[in-house]
């Protein structure tokens, strides 16, 4: 949010400003979603709605899953949240006491841990470095001196973009259900994948007492709609709905009723459109990066990010990131935010922008880096 802030400073006084920091689409929702919000503004009321989400919402997203990956989901799976940071808090609330130990990994998306500590919870970061492409592993859990009540996993994952392969979220699962931990399975980048890396799984294709995170933000284009969603196993869902009435009574109303249509193949076509420009932009990237050397780069699987490590050049990220944005008028996102321990030395690049933007911040940095 800092560098958010800067960047915009900067668009202000400079107007030059190529925002590679943030973590959002840089296109607007699918077109039958904007048509459906303006016939839902005309047609609906946009009061409160059902807690857990409209019907033909949780239809719609239990279709998905069942088309996506071919698993058994029932409407009354889904619970519809304001946004998947929404989906987080109401599972954090309903299933973790303060003091019971949460899993996750580091580098991994800080909204989980910061989150998990205002609960109370003991947090425990797993070092995971290059050799597991940056994803915890079951041999870390069975490391660890007693069985976690939760594990957060993220595939595609945010900074690193890395992905767990089918097999090995499996075994984390199957771990989770033989040890009683809650198994998270953060899986709202999926949709953003790149050819020849590990096809995305789900959590639920193994277990479904595991929670499974979805989004509208990430594939679908819909960041600032704030609509998420989660699969929940039976005996979780009264704790949320009690939950979830209290404290954000529904998700978004005219959020819901576009959403709807989110779904369909009309949009879908409109949003791969969007993953083949992503996928122009990895390419951009993953070369020209080592061109200007910066070439220690985490596997870019999926997502829209280029996790580097800088150590060469700086062992203070936000310094480095302040000066890059100062000079160049290139806004990255320092790696401290998603790794406590070694982000001093790490950056991540997002390339959910126009592939112009990736050409021309590929130029500046390369006569700043010299």
């Amino acid at each position: 949010m800092d560098v958010w802030k800067a960047a915009a400073e900067r668009a202000r006084t400079h107007g030059d400003v190529l925002v590679l920091a943030a973590g959002q689409p840089s296109t607007p929702a699918p077109r039958p979603v904007l048509r459906a919000t303006k016939a839902a503004m005309d047609s609906e009321l946009l009061g409160y709605t059902e807690t857990f989400g409209i019907l033909p919402l949780r239809e719609a997203i239990a279709g998905h899953h069942r088309a996506t990956y071919g698993i058994s989901v029932d409407p009354d799976d889904v619970v519809v949240t304001t946004g998947s940071s929404g989906a987080f808090t109401l599972i954090f609330l309903a299933a973790f006491d303060a003091g019971d130990t949460v899993v996750v990994a580091r580098p991994g998306y800080p909204a989980y841990r910061n989150t998990l500590a205002a609960l109370g919870c003991d947090v425990i970061e797993l070092d995971c470095g290059p050799e597991t492409r940056f994803q915890p592993t079951v041999a870390m859990l069975e490391a660890l001196p007693q069985a976690p009540a939760g594990l957060i996993v993220a595939s595609p994952a945010n900074p690193t973009g890395t992905m767990i392969a089918p097999e090995e979220l499996a075994a984390l699962a199957r771990w989770c259900d033989d040890h009683g931990t809650l198994l998270i399975s953060d899986e709202i980048y999926h949709g953003i994948v790149y050819a020849g890396t590990e096809p995305t799984s789900s959590a639920w294709e193994t277990s479904k007492n595991s929670i499974v995170i979805g989004s509208v933000s990430k594939y679908f284009s819909m960041t600032g709609w704030r609509l998420g969603w989660m699969l929940a196993p039976a005996h979780l869902r009264p704790a949320l709905q009690r939950l979830a009435s209290n404290m954000t009574v529904c998700p978004p109303a005219i959020s819901q009723y576009a959403a709807v249509h989110a779904f369909g193949p009309e949009a879908k076509a409109e949003l791969d459109g969007h993953v083949q420009r992503y996928t122009a932009n990895r390419q951009l990237l993953l070369r020209g990066l080592p061109k200007i050397g910066i070439t220690e780069l985490a596997p870019a699987d999926g997502a829209f990010y280029a996790y580097a490590d800088i150590a060469h050049l700086t062992d203070d990220s936000v310094a480095w990131c302040s000066e890059v944005l100062n000079r160049t008028g290139v806004a990255l996102a320092p790696g401290i935010d998603f790794d406590t321990h070694n982000g001093r030395h790490t950056v991540r690049f997002s390339f959910a922008g126009a592939t112009a933007d990736i050409e021309e911040a590929l130029v500046r940095l390369e006569n700043h880096l010299g």
